[in-house]
């Protein structure tokens, strides 16, 4: 193998390792990531997250909308969801990957965002995730 392909492998392998961080995400994507984050945190304590949900983004249709968005990944995710604590600025590779699902969303691209999930996510639960996840994008964009 030429050293050329050896090291631009070497580099993919590198930035692989590198945990993604929140702050590269859209906006909408990185308040959803943590809406996820704190509907994981209530449910671990039994607790309702939408009146703190809807605190936090200054909407009750925007937490409603949240929670919506995070059952149905719950419901359609191949194992269970991994998530940061709210406070830390790296994400899981799980976050990373349903903040690209909420930013193709953002840019109406459902296209991408079929292509994300390829091989994640089985092909008939695609269609309820990306009405899930538009909804919030759309919501997120009547406060904006």
């Amino acid at each position: 193998m030429p050293q050329s392909q050896s090291f631009s492998a070497a580099q993919t392998i590198a930035r692989m390792a590198q945990p993604p961080r929140l702050g590269r995400l859209h906006p909408i994507a990185a308040r959803f990531v943590h809406s996820l984050r704190l509907i994981a945190l209530h449910e671990r304590a039994g607790r309702d997250p939408v009146p703190e949900l809807a605190t936090r983004l200054g909407s009750v249709t925007v937490a409603a909308r949240s929670l919506a968005l995070g059952q149905a990944l719950c419901a359609d995710w191949p194992e269970n969801i991994h998530v940061s604590r709210y406070c830390c600025e790296l994400m899981s590779h799980d976050e990373a990957t349903i903040g690209i699902m909420v930013e193709c969303a953002v840019k109406c691209d459902k296209r991408q965002f079929e292509a994300n999930l390829r091989g994640l996510i089985r092909p008939d639960r695609i269609e309820r995730l990306w009405d899930a996840t538009v909804e919030v994008a759309a919501a997120e964009a009547l406060l904006g």
